[in-house]
């Protein structure tokens, strides 16, 4: 099912109903990444078989920032392991360039919701892994980090250790590290949800400027439904569990972003729009039970 919201921000006006929109998405004939139908399962406590995903479809396109929001529980964060390569439905595909995709792909970078970063390697040491670990000539890989060090403002921080850093800045050598072979997807999984509001803002406008200079293809799984809309250029709600899509939304505000855009009336119709098709989700699961 797809929502639409019109908005009179910027110039020209915007106000193509979303499910026109959202056609452009699916006449694609390849998109850069598929999920197709997938189904997943899982072991609860008394270690029976739960169904985590069930027929979830959707497509994203080259140089889109596509976010993925829903309700606790619902396989946010299952799915983005199953685009990843880093798990296998029990059925259905994932396709990248129309190619099955069966295993971990240098092509797809991954930033989890902890920066894991290795605490006995420095900055620059930590975004190079990668590179050393593919067996990249050393000076190589420390020149290339070093150059990831400066695109996420972190001049001045090459030689400190993970202890020495904010939640923040650690969460931006995560980010770094994953830029590094260059992926053509970049998958985020609820990277900025352990840091405070302010950090958290600062930490979306540095994603949007790292993104409007790479132009990475972004999947991103977040709770804050203010967050999807402010970044993405288009939102994908799930229902509750099992996860499949119940709604998208084509997000008509103009890029680049800025932060007074979160203040209109448009935005919070947005931010309203999402939040009923979530809460409406919950109240079917609900009466089913």
């Amino acid at each position: 099912m797809t929502r639409g919201v019109e908005s009179s921000l910027g110039e020209p006006t915007i106000s193509l109903p979303v499910s026109s929109a959202l056609a452009e998405y699916s006449s694609s004939s390849v998109p850069l990444l598929e999920a197709i139908a997938l189904r997943k399962t899982f072991l609860d406590p008394k270690r029976s078989a739960m169904l985590a995903l069930d027929r979830m479809s959707f497509r994203v396109n080259e140089g889109e920032f596509l976010a993925i929001v829903g309700p606790s529980g619902c396989g946010k964060s299952t799915l983005l392991r199953l685009l990843a390569g880093l798990e296998r439905p029990i059925s259905g595909e994932v396709r990248l360039r129309g190619q099955l995709l069966t295993a971990p792909r240098r092509e797809i970078g991954f930033v989890f919701q902890r920066a894991n970063l290795m605490p006995w390697r420095t900055v620059l040491r930590n975004i190079a892994l990668p590179l050393e670990l593919n067996h990249t000539p050393r000076a190589e890989a420390l020149a290339r980090a070093q150059a990831l060090v400066s695109l996420v403002g972190l001049d001045g921080f090459a030689d400190a250790y993970p202890h020495q850093l904010s939640g923040g800045m650690q969460q931006r050598v995560a980010l770094a590290r994953a830029l590094i072979h260059e992926p053509s997807v970049l998958l985020l999984d609820e990277p900025f949800g352990s840091l405070d509001a302010l950090t958290r803002e600062r930490m979306n406008n540095e994603l949007l400027r790292i993104w409007d200079l790479r132009r990475t293809t972004v999947v991103m799984v977040t709770h804050s439904i203010q967050e999807a809309l402010y970044l993405a250029d288009r939102v994908l709600v799930m229902g509750p569990r099992p996860g499949r899509v119940r709604a998208e939304f084509l997000v008509p505000l103009p890029r680049p972003r800025k932060p007074e855009m979160t203040a209109t009336f448009e935005f919070m119709r947005l931010v309203q729009a999402v939040r009923a098709e979530i809460v409406d989700g919950q109240e079917m699961e609900a009466g089913r039970r």
